[in-house]
């Protein structure tokens, strides 16, 4: 399995998931629940996390978070690791308690909260452990639907707020109600296995945060390699250096600097890590054999040609949107 990308920075909003290892049981009694509910408290403090929604099923726990710092991966390690120590030495037993890493959503903007929270407190429903919610004390939806006394460290406002009415309560009870049937429309929006939001926060995430080479084992960034529209903007590039890439693809003899401008958009491709040799070789008309010459021979001449690097740059920093 690929390991998972982490896109962390100040702000961010995450639906977390981690689930029990083999679906094993990670709560077996009340006082497992409480301990965990008391070590979100302290996750929440000590790493200035705030905590929007929860749900503690038998296997399986899902949070809405906010970070206010960039610090996801960190904080999550400390609750695993905390929460597995202290259960292994209530129930005398070692080992992992949690499968693998934990899921992670990053989430667009606090558009999105009030439909994830939704989803998370109908996880007891479609679990089919209770025929109302409010019957099911592990998680935050009493506190959101009737105004029970919840946890210190919940922050119920933002989403309640949106609804923009007095009776938030009840709107809320009833936005949950109905919630079943507006499901899909919400994962209409979930991108790429770990995103939540618009095409063009996609863009965004991508220009801020892939790496120059894509990794082979993150399926996640393989996934938002794939949306590189790769054509719209070698035609771009080619505009930028007014050259004419239909004659390129089309002449088997291209002159001196056309051959330069093309090797230096082929460079700019493969150093993206986006796209194979055979992939940019179909775009320039050439093989993927060609590709490899043209990158290694274009590395050599741009080792001590500065105006060419300057260019180079230029064209990598559009390639890279």
């Amino acid at each position: 399995m690929g390991r998972a990308w982490r896109i962390e920075y100040e702000g961010a909003l995450y639906h977390v998931m981690s689930r029990g290892n083999e679906r094993r049981d990670i709560f077996l009694d009340y006082d497992d629940h409480f301990a965990f509910l008391d070590l979100i408290g302290e996750f929440s403090e000590r790493f200035e996390i705030d905590i929007y929604a929860y749900v503690l099923m038998k296997n399986h726990y899902h949070l809405l978070i906010r970070t206010n710092r960039a610090n996801l991966s960190k904080a999550m390690q400390w609750l695993g690791v905390t929460y597995t120590r202290r259960f292994n030495d209530k129930h005398n037993r070692s080992g992992h308690l949690f499968q693998g890493r934990f899921k992670s959503i990053i989430v667009q903007n606090d558009a999105y909260l009030m439909q994830l929270s939704c989803y998370i407190h109908r996880n007891p429903l479609r679990a089919g452990i209770v025929k109302r919610l409010s019957h099911y004390r592990w998680s935050s939806y009493p506190t959101y639907a009737y105004g029970w006394r919840g946890q210190e460290w919940l922050s119920t406002e933002l989403i309640l707020s949106s609804s923009g009415i007095e009776n938030n309560h009840r709107v809320y009870r009833e936005k949950v109600q109905r919630y079943a049937n507006e499901e899909a429309r919400l994962w209409e929006n979930f991108r790429h296995g770990m995103i939540m939001g618009s095409k063009k926060f996609v863009d965004d995430i991508r220009k801020k945060y892939m790496p120059q080479a894509v990794h082979g084992e993150i399926p996640q960034q393989k996934s938002l390699a794939r949306e590189f529209d790769a054509k719209a903007l070698v035609k771009e590039a080619a505009g930028m250096l007014s050259c004419d890439l239909i004659a390129m693809r089309k002449s088997s003899r291209i002159s001196a600097s056309e051959k330069e401008n093309r090797d230096l958009m082929i460079y700019a491709l493969w150093k993206t890590g986006m796209l194979s040799n055979a992939n940019i070789g179909d775009l320039f008309g050439v093989s993927y054999s060609a590709v490899s010459h043209s990158v290694k021979a274009f590395r050599a001449k741009l080792t001590k040609n500065f105006p060419l690097q300057q260019k180079l740059g230029e064209i990598y920093s559009l390639f890279k949107i």
